[in-house]
């Protein structure tokens, strides 16, 4: 049972963390855009949220001093600075990419799609999809 309890906060700390993107999207640009709900990139970081609610939850199951915590903190490590540091260049990449297209579209017949920029995150991102994601697990205790 206790393992399904860990799945469950899991998912839901994702989820909050997609909900907020959509919540904070509504108040910068003052539309609705669900969208954002399956949307990588932006604040928070759902990544960062789930594996760090996942760590915390495995923490209070088996104990800090456990190799299965121990193991499930590593996989956030890495998680979180895939997030901040590769998905980040990959969508900078991308916006480069796009503007070299959509200049080249002006001089050539081209049919390709934007690529998708908003991949990564900044550091802030995932530290307080982290700090989201610490204060879900305690709650969930």
């Amino acid at each position: 049972m206790e393992t399904i309890k860990i799945l469950a906060v899991t998912m839901l700390s994702g989820t909050i963390a997609q909900l907020i993107k959509v919540f904070t999207y509504y108040l910068q640009y003052k539309s609705i855009n669900l969208k954002r709900f399956f949307e990588t990139g932006g604040m928070p970081s759902s990544h960062a949220s789930a594996s760090a609610t996942l760590t915390f939850q495995v923490g209070f199951w088996s104990g800090f001093n456990s190799p299965i915590f121990t193991t499930a903190a590593f996989f956030a490590f890495v998680i979180m600075y895939d997030a901040s540091g590769l998905r980040r260049a990959a969508g900078k990449q991308a916006a480069v990419i796009n503007k070299i297209i959509d200049e080249f579209k002006q001089t050539h017949h081209l049919n390709e799609e934007r690529l998708m920029e908003f991949l990564g995150h900044t550091p802030l991102e995932v530290f307080l999809g982290a700090l989201l994601g610490i204060v879900i697990a305690f709650l969930f205790k």
